[in-house]
């Protein structure tokens, strides 16, 4: 039998926590979590089932897991509140914070590029792999001198471990911090938000092992050796596996190491679906959060293969008819978080047992299927 769940649901989200015990009972979830809040005020906090396959570990309140690209969310709330603050100005040049960066015919990539994979930089011509993910001034050199491999600005290609790096560089020659210290500083701590990017190792004890998808744990593209698909998962290359090491855990990789969990990710993003507002903290100005659901490229995507429009970082797809303002992301494995400014919603989904999907997958549809069904009509 599956260990009952544990935490809070309104009422109102009673087919919420229905959906997540099915799934726990099913087997589709080993453990997990899902958070929601609705209007400025947590409406679900729900975890559940275990850590370990032989189902003797539970999920405990304060589980944390590695959510993939999830992460990738909080790098570009970092980049937001620079913005808000008039130090970095998305239609700017990245040189003009990054001076390095020009080389390789890149003095017209702008920050906004980096933000919507549309930089031409989805991997590198230099091979990189296992420790070489954790040497940040080796990938952010490489980075700097590569050529892009397309237009930047024309296209976008999803830059799935190189995004952190890029946005990441940006944020340390602006304020002298990595990505992971200023997220810390200026987001989780005053939000009491339990994310890290770069995990102390004071936390690893509560940190669940990922359960890699059926495959071999490995990203592969689609296409011929020479696609753009396939050499964005050449290089930079990474193993659901490596999730499992201390080094991974430690590092800073703000596209793909994230480690938290649902509370986590839905009270953080209770900033963009809440006129930048959390439990009385004015983290991002109203003006900002708005400025997330203007479009600024859509196409198909070189990468992914399948269409994809962006607003800030965050995509833009139709996720649930009718609701103008609504943007998301998820993870590799299946973590995912959604944001509705129309009816101040924020919610996510984090799990262990990784489904062979890149971004997201049918549990946290599921999950976000009931949540909006929930909502008054």
């Amino acid at each position: 039998m599956t260990l009952s769940v544990q935490g809070y649901c309104d009422p109102r989200f009673d087919s919420v926590k229905q959906v997540f015990e099915a799934q726990l009972e099913s087997g589709a979830d080993l453990g997990a979590s899902f958070s929601a809040t609705y209007q400025g005020e947590t409406v679900v906090d729900l975890w559940g089932g275990y850590l370990d396959l032989e189902r003797t570990r539970p999920w405990q309140t304060d589980t944390l897991v590695n959510v993939y690209s999830t992460t990738k969310t909080m790098s570009f709330l970092c980049a937001m509140i620079l913005a808000d603050r008039g130090l970095l100005d998305f239609d700017a040049p990245v040189s003009r914070y990054w001076p390095e960066f020009a080389a390789g015919d890149k003095s017209g990539v702008l920050v906004w590029h980096l933000m919507n994979h549309a930089a031409g930089l989805s991997g590198t011509d230099e091979r990189l792999a296992g420790d070489d993910l954790y040497d940040w001034d080796k990938v952010t050199d490489v980075l700097a001198r590569q050529t892009p491999w397309w237009q930047p600005g024309s296209e976008t290609g999803y830059h799935a471990l190189t995004q952190g790096y890029l946005i990441g560089e940006v944020v340390r020659r602006i304020t002298g911090q990595t990505l992971g210290q200023f997220f810390a500083r200026e987001v989780a701590e005053p939000l009491g938000a339990d994310f890290f990017i770069g995990v102390p190792e004071a936390e690893f004890p509560r940190i669940g092992l990922l359960v890699p998808p059926p495959a071999d744990g490995v990203l592969r593209g689609s296409g011929d050796a020479d696609s753009i698909s396939v050499r964005t998962f050449r290089s930079p290359r990474t193993s659901a596996l490596d999730s499992h090491t201390d080094a991974w855990r430690r590092a800073e990789i703000p596209a793909a190491n994230g480690h938290g969990n649902a509370r986590a990710v839905a009270k953080i993003h209770t900033a963009l679906a809440n006129e930048g507002q959390v439990d009385g903290v004015q983290l991002l100005s109203p003006e900002i959060c708005r400025s997330v659901m203007r479009p600024r490229i859509q196409g198909q995507d070189l990468v992914l293969g399948f269409p994809v429009a962006f607003g800030l970082g965050f995509g833009l797809n139709p996720v649930a008819a009718g609701r103008r303002n609504l943007c998301f992301w998820g993870g590799w494995g299946g973590s995912s978080a959604i944001i509705d400014q129309d009816n101040r919603l924020s919610f996510s989904y984090v799990m262990n047992k990784m489904a062979d999907r890149l971004l997201g997958d049918d549990r946290g549809a599921k999950l976000a299927a009931a949540v909006f069904k929930s909502l008054p009509k």
